[in-house]
């Protein structure tokens, strides 16, 4: 079960995430397991792969909104590089942020179970 405190553990400055959910912990909690089951991480590496990088850019700008909201710092800083490389078109090796994002994006999986 994700509790604060795991948020916490995990990098989350979880203070500013439940203040921009106006206070509220639970309302808080709720919104996070949304994040673990969203599909647009896989549809920013299908885009990398592909080298579309305007479909990448949608998907890691729309990631970078979802987590820079909920202060999930971990995931925020990765996706947040990506996007404005992206948003730029920029032709470079990702797998580093990538794996990165995906790595942290795991942790978190894992702080669910």
């Amino acid at each position: 079960m994700l509790t604060v405190e795991k948020l916490k553990s995990f990098g989350a400055n979880t203070d500013e995430g439940i203040a921009r959910c106006m206070g509220n912990e639970g309302f808080y909690l709720m919104l996070v397991p949304k994040v673990i089951d969203d599909k647009r991480l896989g549809e920013l590496e299908s885009g990398i792969a592909e080298k579309d990088y305007k479909k990448a850019f949608e998907a890691a700008h729309a990631l970078k909104g979802m987590f820079a909201n909920l202060s999930l710092d971990p995931l925020t800083k990765p996706v947040s590089e990506m996007t404005e490389l992206l948003r730029n078109g920029v032709d470079t090796d990702y797998s580093g942020l990538l794996k990165e994002a995906k790595d942290k994006m795991g942790e978190l999986r894992s702080l669910n179970s």
